[in-house]
Protein backbone atom coordinates (compact mmCIF):
# COMPACT_ATOMS: atom_id res chain seq x y z
CA UNK A 1 0.00 0.00 0.00
CA UNK A 2 1.91 3.13 -1.40
CA UNK A 3 1.96 5.55 1.73
CA UNK A 4 0.06 8.69 2.19
CA UNK A 5 1.36 11.77 0.74
CA UNK A 6 1.86 14.45 3.81
CA UNK A 7 3.04 17.95 3.28
CA UNK A 8 6.44 18.72 3.29
CA UNK A 9 6.67 21.31 6.52
CA UNK A 10 5.47 18.31 8.07
CA UNK A 11 8.55 16.47 9.97
CA UNK A 12 7.87 12.65 9.29
CA UNK A 13 7.60 11.88 13.29
CA UNK A 14 4.24 13.44 13.87
CA UNK A 15 1.41 13.25 13.07
CA UNK A 16 -0.28 16.55 12.46
CA UNK A 17 1.01 20.34 12.82
CA UNK A 18 -0.73 20.73 16.21
CA UNK A 19 1.59 17.90 17.67
CA UNK A 20 4.79 19.40 15.81
CA UNK A 21 4.06 22.79 17.59
CA UNK A 22 3.55 21.25 20.73
CA UNK A 23 6.30 19.30 20.79
CA UNK A 24 8.51 22.72 19.33
CA UNK A 25 6.93 24.48 21.95
CA UNK A 26 7.86 22.13 24.80
CA UNK A 27 11.42 21.55 23.75
CA UNK A 28 11.92 25.62 23.81
CA UNK A 29 10.49 26.10 27.46
CA UNK A 30 12.80 23.09 28.24
CA UNK A 31 15.76 25.30 27.01
CA UNK A 32 14.64 27.98 28.70
CA UNK A 33 14.42 26.36 31.93
CA UNK A 34 18.13 25.62 31.75
CA UNK A 35 18.83 29.16 31.05
CA UNK A 36 16.95 30.49 33.82
CA UNK A 37 18.89 28.31 36.29
CA UNK A 38 22.30 29.40 34.17
CA UNK A 39 21.65 33.40 34.47
CA UNK A 40 20.04 32.28 38.01
CA UNK A 41 23.53 31.46 39.43
CA UNK A 42 24.85 34.91 38.43
CA UNK A 43 22.01 36.34 40.06
CA UNK A 44 22.82 34.79 43.18
CA UNK A 45 26.17 35.70 43.32
CA UNK A 46 25.02 39.23 43.06
CA UNK A 47 22.28 39.06 45.93
CA UNK A 48 25.60 37.49 48.19
CA UNK A 49 28.22 40.46 46.74
CA UNK A 50 25.87 42.83 47.44
CA UNK A 51 24.41 41.63 50.98
CA UNK A 52 28.95 41.44 51.43
CA UNK A 53 29.69 44.27 49.98
CA UNK A 54 26.87 46.85 49.90
CA UNK A 55 28.77 49.86 50.30
CA UNK A 56 30.96 49.27 47.33
CA UNK A 57 27.99 48.07 45.06
CA UNK A 58 26.26 51.13 45.68
CA UNK A 59 29.85 53.24 44.35
CA UNK A 60 29.82 51.00 41.23
CA UNK A 61 26.20 51.41 40.07
CA UNK A 62 26.58 55.05 40.79
CA UNK A 63 29.34 55.00 37.67
CA UNK A 64 26.87 53.33 35.63
CA UNK A 65 25.04 55.95 33.01
CA UNK A 66 21.20 55.70 33.78
CA UNK A 67 20.22 57.31 31.07
CA UNK A 68 21.82 54.93 28.44
CA UNK A 69 20.85 52.08 30.35
CA UNK A 70 17.43 53.39 30.00
CA UNK A 71 17.68 53.63 26.33
CA UNK A 72 18.37 50.49 25.98
CA UNK A 73 15.23 49.02 28.18
CA UNK A 74 13.08 51.09 25.99
CA UNK A 75 14.42 49.80 22.92
CA UNK A 76 14.50 46.05 24.58
CA UNK A 77 10.94 46.49 24.90
CA UNK A 78 10.49 47.97 21.60
CA UNK A 79 12.05 44.88 20.22
CA UNK A 80 9.77 42.60 21.95
CA UNK A 81 6.66 44.34 20.73
CA UNK A 82 8.13 43.92 17.03
CA UNK A 83 8.79 39.68 17.64
CA UNK A 84 5.04 40.07 19.07
CA UNK A 85 4.07 41.09 15.40
CA UNK A 86 5.89 38.84 13.62
CA UNK A 87 4.73 35.91 15.24
CA UNK A 88 1.32 36.69 14.82
CA UNK A 89 2.50 37.35 10.87
CA UNK A 90 3.39 34.12 10.68
CA UNK A 91 0.32 33.16 12.17
CA UNK A 92 -1.47 34.44 9.56
CA UNK A 93 1.17 33.35 6.71
CA UNK A 94 2.00 36.79 5.75
CA UNK A 95 5.53 36.28 4.53
CA UNK A 96 6.86 40.21 3.63
CA UNK A 97 5.49 41.19 7.15
CA UNK A 98 7.06 38.19 9.07
CA UNK A 99 10.64 39.83 7.30
CA UNK A 100 9.71 42.93 8.01
CA UNK A 101 9.26 43.12 11.69
CA UNK A 102 11.72 40.38 12.40
CA UNK A 103 13.83 42.91 10.31
CA UNK A 104 12.86 45.43 12.68
CA UNK A 105 13.52 43.43 15.92
CA UNK A 106 16.67 42.45 14.49
CA UNK A 107 17.66 46.67 13.83
CA UNK A 108 16.75 47.35 17.68
CA UNK A 109 18.67 44.67 18.71
CA UNK A 110 21.48 45.65 16.85
CA UNK A 111 20.77 49.53 18.36
CA UNK A 112 21.24 47.98 21.54
CA UNK A 113 24.64 46.03 21.36
CA UNK A 114 26.05 49.35 19.69
CA UNK A 115 24.55 51.48 22.96
CA UNK A 116 26.40 48.60 25.29
CA UNK A 117 29.43 49.37 22.66
CA UNK A 118 29.74 53.01 24.09
CA UNK A 119 29.15 51.98 27.60
CA UNK A 120 31.71 49.09 27.34
CA UNK A 121 33.88 51.89 26.22
CA UNK A 122 33.61 54.23 28.52
CA UNK A 123 34.12 51.80 31.85
CA UNK A 124 37.86 50.87 29.19
CA UNK A 125 38.61 54.78 29.54
CA UNK A 126 37.63 55.39 33.06
CA UNK A 127 39.38 52.47 34.33
CA UNK A 128 36.86 50.32 35.53
CA UNK A 129 37.75 47.56 34.14
CA UNK A 130 39.03 44.77 36.99
CA UNK A 131 42.26 43.91 36.87
CA UNK A 132 45.48 45.65 37.67
CA UNK A 133 44.87 48.90 35.85
CA UNK A 134 41.28 49.31 37.42
CA UNK A 135 40.74 52.45 39.55
CA UNK A 136 37.72 54.10 40.91
CA UNK A 137 37.23 57.46 43.08
CA UNK A 138 36.17 56.63 46.65
CA UNK A 139 38.16 53.67 47.56
CA UNK A 140 41.28 51.58 46.62
CA UNK A 141 40.03 48.13 48.03
CA UNK A 142 40.14 45.61 45.82
CA UNK A 143 36.47 44.40 46.85
CA UNK A 144 35.35 47.25 44.85
CA UNK A 145 36.21 45.66 41.57
CA UNK A 146 33.35 42.95 42.53
CA UNK A 147 30.67 45.31 41.21
CA UNK A 148 31.95 45.29 37.99
CA UNK A 149 33.47 41.53 37.73
CA UNK A 150 29.42 41.24 38.16
CA UNK A 151 28.73 43.80 35.68
CA UNK A 152 31.02 42.96 33.18
CA UNK A 153 29.53 38.59 33.46
CA UNK A 154 26.59 39.37 33.57
CA UNK A 155 26.05 41.98 30.62
CA UNK A 156 28.58 40.66 28.94
CA UNK A 157 26.63 36.96 28.89
CA UNK A 158 23.34 38.73 28.04
CA UNK A 159 24.81 40.41 25.13
CA UNK A 160 25.95 36.72 23.82
CA UNK A 161 22.59 36.26 24.28
CA UNK A 162 21.82 38.90 21.79
CA UNK A 163 24.18 37.94 19.45
CA UNK A 164 22.83 34.29 19.29
CA UNK A 165 18.98 35.86 19.16
CA UNK A 166 20.23 38.20 16.28
CA UNK A 167 21.37 35.03 14.52
CA UNK A 168 18.15 33.39 14.76
CA UNK A 169 16.36 35.60 13.39
CA UNK A 170 18.92 36.24 10.22
CA UNK A 171 18.39 32.89 9.44
CA UNK A 172 14.49 33.38 9.50
CA UNK A 173 14.36 35.83 6.86
CA UNK A 174 14.78 34.30 4.04
CA UNK A 175 12.66 31.04 5.13
CA UNK A 176 10.08 33.75 5.50
CA UNK A 177 10.43 35.23 2.24
CA UNK A 178 10.43 31.59 1.08
CA UNK A 179 7.05 31.34 1.58
CA UNK A 180 8.37 28.58 4.48
CA UNK A 181 5.57 29.42 7.21
CA UNK A 182 2.19 29.68 6.93
CA UNK A 183 -0.82 29.58 9.63
CA UNK A 184 -0.36 25.69 10.01
CA UNK A 185 3.27 25.87 10.30
CA UNK A 186 5.09 28.60 11.78
CA UNK A 187 7.54 27.03 14.91
CA UNK A 188 10.40 28.83 13.92
CA UNK A 189 9.14 31.93 14.56
CA UNK A 190 7.25 31.08 17.82
CA UNK A 191 10.58 29.39 19.48
CA UNK A 192 12.48 32.44 18.41
CA UNK A 193 9.98 34.38 19.66
CA UNK A 194 10.19 32.82 22.63
CA UNK A 195 14.06 32.82 23.41
CA UNK A 196 14.25 36.39 22.35
CA UNK A 197 11.59 37.45 24.74
CA UNK A 198 13.58 35.47 27.14
CA UNK A 199 16.41 37.57 26.48
CA UNK A 200 14.75 40.79 27.04
CA UNK A 201 12.89 39.93 30.70
CA UNK A 202 16.38 39.32 31.85
CA UNK A 203 17.47 43.08 30.85
CA UNK A 204 14.26 43.87 33.04
CA UNK A 205 15.88 42.39 35.77
CA UNK A 206 19.02 43.27 35.41
CA UNK A 207 18.90 47.10 34.24
CA UNK A 208 17.16 48.18 37.72
CA UNK A 209 19.62 45.80 39.71
CA UNK A 210 23.00 47.23 38.17
CA UNK A 211 22.19 50.91 37.58
CA UNK A 212 19.22 51.92 40.22
CA UNK A 213 19.52 49.58 43.31
CA UNK A 214 21.65 51.83 46.07
CA UNK A 215 22.55 54.58 43.78
CA UNK A 216 21.36 57.00 46.49
CA UNK A 217 23.20 54.89 49.39
CA UNK A 218 26.52 56.52 47.18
Amino acid sequence: MASEARPAPLAHHFDDYDQQRESATLGMWLFLAQEVMFFGGLFLAYTVYRWKYPAWFALGSNQLDVPLGLANTIVLIGSSLTMVLAVRAAQLGKARQIAGWIGATMALGTAFLVVKGFEYHHKWVHHLIPGAGFHIEGTTDPAAQTFFVLYFCMTGLHALHMIVGLGLLAFLVPKALRGDFSAENHNWVEGVGLYWHFVDVIWIFLFPLLYLLGRHHA
